[in-house]
């Protein structure tokens, strides 16, 4: 695993590749490389990598693949599977509330690598809040389609209230959108993290987001 050194301030920008999108292409693989080749043209620092329900052997191999393509530009990070995060040599994990708890994720990937944890009400933000996460995520802001089974919306007033009990970076994540992002941050979000709204023109759309966000701080 390489380690990065820790930050207490998030990117504005939470991208996530999420394999599910290029299932059904011919190459998934190289469908995987070139939409990150295309998040990192647009200036995505902070990636995300999500392949539920796959077999480890199909994890590791895209995984690798997409470190040794990223290099050093952007923070990697493994959805669900600090073991995995090992393996492809990625900075970070991201558990849900199913999954490895905080803490037993730290005790595999280590101190300094980034662990963060995916929340969806107040109490959740709160047990999250005495852990050694790195960052919290909250939502669904808003409705979402990236899920089967997704948790009920929380709303702006969530991110708020989140906000206001926890001194962690927030990461706001659940239907954000080119439109509705900057009302994410001014409800005290640090970042959000999008995965649909980057599927079409990626490179156009980072840009965007980060030209949005700016204007936002």
């Amino acid at each position: 695993m390489i380690l990065i050194p820790k930050h207490d301030k998030l990117p504005p920008l939470y991208a996530i590749i999420d394999a599910a999108m290029f299932k059904d292409g011919e190459n998934a693989l190289q469908q995987t490389i070139e939409f990150a080749q295309q998040l990192l043209q647009g200036g995505a620092t902070f990636i995300q990598y999500r392949n539920k329900g796959a077999a480890a052997t199909e994890i590791i191999s895209q995984g690798r693949e997409l470190r040794r393509v990223i290099g050093g530009r952007a923070v990697l990070i493994m959805n669900d599977r600090p073991d995995l995060c090992l393996a492809c040599g990625f900075h970070g994990v991201h558990v849900g509330q199913e999954d490895l708890s905080v803490e037993g994720a730290r005790r595999v990937v280590g101190s300094q690598a980034v662990v963060g944890v995916s929340t969806h009400n107040l109490p959740q933000v709160l047990e999250a809040e005495r852990t050694s996460a790195d960052y919290i995520a909250i939502g669904p802001v808003f409705a979402t389609a990236t899920k089967a089974n997704p948790e009920p919306v929380v709303g702006l007033e969530m991110v708020s209230a989140a906000r206001n009990v926890t001194r962690k970076p927030l990461v706001a994540i659940g239907g954000i959108t080119r439109a509705n992002c900057r009302s994410v941050i001014a409800a005290g979000a640090d970042s959000i993290a999008v995965i649909s709204e980057l599927r079409s023109s990626p490179c156009q759309s980072v840009e965007e987001f980060l030209q949005k966000l700016s204007a936002a701080n």
